[in-house]
């Protein structure tokens, strides 16, 4: 190439460079304003100023090309489901803390049930000295209606975790009281009913779909007929024993019992009609600690009218 000879065009070092492919004949016009250099000899481009087919002003690719589009959906797909994935992970999360807690109750309680059951010196002292139980009455109490209905407190760590430990001892110590009044095969009986009503009723909640949440009206009404029954038991058998009676109280309360424990299990699941909150593990673990702990007493109500 002399001295003299002009610069190679814009066209022609564009066909160097790909090949002898023709280039488009139709050029995309510019907006106004931009200035592509195009048509003048030895002028080329500015880094994002080519207005050709598939370009865009920013120098990124506008064109989808076959294969982008569904990846794209796809990732839209991930993308908008990443909060519900979040959201079952957050509550598998917290179901296996509130079991984790419930679990510690459990066998806190346990313990103490086994102490006042066993020990005969601790046994006959209870017996004897039925004040004890009403001391234990006032804690269980306090700790549970600030757990209940003071969310502060519910949601503070420590103090909630705290709250739970001095509620779980006065409930379980009451828990011995009440079983140091009956035999040791009535006690066991009513603990293997128990454990197998809640893993019954648990297996059930999981894989049902039929919705607790959504009978709150029914479970109160439930519990006004449980606690009138229960009135009217505690006059009759102040005046004279009745078994079948007792029996027939132990029964209602232990049925209207397991049906909270199925409710109180659903509220866990997040979804049903009603649920809580995942920061409300303590809430959780107390409230499926109470129903338990309350179908105890009342199969042992049963299995000790048996006797």
């Amino acid at each position: 190439m002399s001295k003299s000879d002009p610069p190679p065009s814009y066209e022609e070092s564009r066909q160097q460079q790909h090949g002898n492919y023709p280039y488009p004949p139709y050029r995309y016009p510019a907006p106004p304003g931009v200035y592509t250099g195009l048509g003048q000899p030895g002028i080329h481009p500015q880094p994002g100023l080519w207005q050709g087919p598939g370009y865009s002003p920013s120098a990124m690719p506008s064109f989808i090309t076959p294969g982008i589009y569904p990846s794209n959906l796809r990732d839209a797909e991930v993308i908008s489901s990443t909060g519900v994935w979040d959201s079952m992970s957050v509550r598998h999360a917290f179901i296996r803390k509130v079991y984790l807690i419930l679990a510690a109750q459990l066998f806190i309680t346990t313990s103490i049930i086994a102490v006042f059951t066993f020990v005969e010196p601790v046994r006959l002292f209870v017996v004897q000295n039925p004040a004890m139980y009403w001391v234990s009455f006032p804690v269980y109490l306090i700790t549970y209606l600030m757990l209940v209905c003071c969310e502060g407190p519910r949601r503070r760590h420590p103090w909630n975790l705290i709250l739970l430990f001095i509620f779980t001892l006065a409930l379980s110590y009451m828990t011995g009281t009440i079983s140091s009044y009956f035999d040791t095969k009535a006690v066991f009986l009513a603990l293997g009913i128990t454990a197998m009503v809640c893993v019954i009723v648990t297996v059930f909640c999981f894989q049902t779909k039929v919705d607790f949440t959504s009978c709150t009206g029914l479970l109160c009404a439930l519990c006004v007929v449980v606690l009138v029954t229960g009135i009217i038991t505690s006059i009759v058998l102040s005046f004279q024993y009745v078994p079948w009676l007792h029996m027939l109280y132990g029964a209602c309360g232990a049925i209207v019992f397991t049906l909270f424990l199925a409710y109180h299990t659903q509220l866990l699941i997040g979804n049903r009609a009603s649920t809580i909150s995942p920061e409300e593990y303590v809430f959780g673990a107390l409230s499926l600690y109470v129903d338990i702990v309350q179908i105890f007493i009342f199969l042992l109500h049963i299995t000790g009218s048996a006797e």
